[in-house]
């Protein structure tokens, strides 16, 4: 049992995973990074100065003016701003996944299928430069 865990944990499809989920986690980082350093402050800039982080509502305690300051006093708080970060954060990465997928979709678009003919005997697909047919070994005259 023992050799078969080591095989498992040593096998490739494990390691591309491991990758891949390694990968995905620091992707995310840079994505939240670019959604809350870049994205976030032109938009609360153009909605008039504007900081989604500290846009919440008390539902009990002290009176607060950020989210931090809510945390330290212990105040019960909606943090719809932090959500929104979250909400456009989700949405850049589905985008960029998307952009990312289709692209790889593109590139792997099956090569145009090579040109055939049909067997005036068999009806099976031909070669066009073919003298023969493959499968019914009948003569044929070459493509024009």
């Amino acid at each position: 049992m023992l050799k078969e865990f080591r095989e498992f944990i040593a096998s490739g499809n494990l390691m591309d995973m491991a990758a891949g989920i390694i990968l995905g986690v620091a992707f995310g980082r840079v994505i939240t990074s670019l959604v809350t350093d870049i994205v976030m402050p032109p938009i609360g800039l153009l909605l008039g100065r504007v900081d989604f982080t500290n846009l919440f509502i008390r539902l009990a305690g002290p009176p607060v003016t950020t989210v931090a300051a809510a945390k330290e006093a212990g105040a019960v708080t909606i943090n719809y701003g932090l959500f929104l970060n979250t909400l456009l954060d989700f949405i850049v990465v589905g985008f960029v996944v998307f952009l990312v997928v289709r692209q790889i979709n593109r590139s792997r678009r099956a090569a145009e299928p090579a040109p055939v003919r049909e067997c005036p005997y068999c009806y099976l697909p031909v070669a066009p430069a073919a003298t023969r047919c493959p499968h019914c070994t009948s003569a044929l005259q070459p493509a024009s």
